[in-house]
């Protein structure tokens, strides 16, 4: 845990400039920090992967928070949280997806598998829009049991497409196709088995009895956890980056690295040898698309007040 930490760490990061005998050390120690992680991370398994990240996200682990990226192993009491507009896709083992709306949080819990080869996970909703789709990443069929829990409401999970979600008035479970058990405290054990069925308590009320949603209804619904195209989202595997600047200071560089990752954003720092020093080039990677990430180029130059960041490819 300590070696994850400190490769994690941009203190230790090869994209901090530092003078060239002490980077030349230093990225020596994270190259062997970096071979120990490998080590572990094949004994853990990647159960959870973000796959998809419409920004500002965050990813809470042992109390630190940091910004939420494409490819970011999820593990155990992991918290996923998300802001305002944002959206976040998950890929689960089985190859199931985990969809996140806005100002959502998730926290995940039993993730692994027992004899079988039965994946495993139990998911806490405690706010925001969710939805879990099976066969997303993999058409095979899996054996899974997973509990989601949004706010008061369990929903047992059956080879199913599940959304839900929770707010300041009421908690709900809308079944899109598969079956799923249903519980709560104040009322008694239900099974769903009818698509477009749904289950809703208000807030501090008693629960009311299953309805059918229409479809128009459920478009709306389904939107709110959908990546939404031209947003400036990041996808595992994106080839176009977002150049947020180039400065010639490494304060001046930390303190808007800082700033951004803060907000949500997933940035890294490239430093430059140049005569008499270095320079420092700040960006955002994996954008899928030169579009994406033109429109994450302008959210950013507002959010952060940056002058002109560049769009490039790899």
């Amino acid at each position: 845990a300590c070696s994850v930490r400190l490769l994690e760490s941009r203190r230790f990061s090869c994209e901090r400039a530092v003078p060239m005998k002490k980077l030349f050390r230093r990225c020596l120690l994270v190259a062997c920090l970096l071979a120990s992680a490998v080590s572990m991370a094949a004994e853990l398994a990647a159960y959870a992967v973000v796959d998809q990240v419409q920004m500002p996200a965050w990813l809470e682990r042992n109390g630190v928070r940091q910004p939420l990226a494409p490819g970011k192993i999820l593990q155990n009491r992991d918290r996923v949280i998300t802001g305002g507009e944002a959206r976040a896709v998950i890929q689960l083992a089985e190859g199931s997806a985990v969809k996140l709306g806005e100002n959502a949080q998730l926290d995940l819990n039993a993730l692994g598998q027992r004899e079988k080869r039965v994946f495993t996970a139990a998911l806490d909703v405690a706010q925001g829009a969710f939805r879990f789709t099976t066969g997303i990443f993999s058409k095979t069929k899996h054996h899974r049991a997973v509990n989601v829990r949004i706010a008061t409401i369990t929903a047992g999970i059956r080879g199913t497409d599940l959304w839900g979600s929770s707010d300041d008035e009421r908690d709900l479970v809308c079944l899109l196709e598969g079956r799923i058990s249903i519980f709560h405290p104040l009322d008694e054990a239900r099974e769903l088995s009818e698509p477009l069925s749904f289950y809703v308590v208000p807030k501090g009320g008693a629960p009311k009895p299953v309805d059918k949603v229409a479809p128009d209804q459920l478009a709306t619904w389904a939107a709110q956890t959908e990546v939404q195209s031209g947003s400036g989202y990041a996808r595992r595997g994106g080839k176009w980056k977002v150049v947020l600047a180039t400065v010639d200071s490494e304060a001046e560089a930390l303190a808007l690295y800082d700033r951004a990752r803060a907000a949500g954003y997933s940035v890294r720092i490239r430093p430059h040898a140049v005569e008499g020093g270095y320079r420092y080039t700040l960006r955002v990677m994996q954008l899928p698309s030169k579009a994406e990430a033109e429109a994450l180029a302008i959210k950013l130059a507002g959010k952060l007040e940056l002058a002109a960041p560049k769009v490039t490819r790899y």
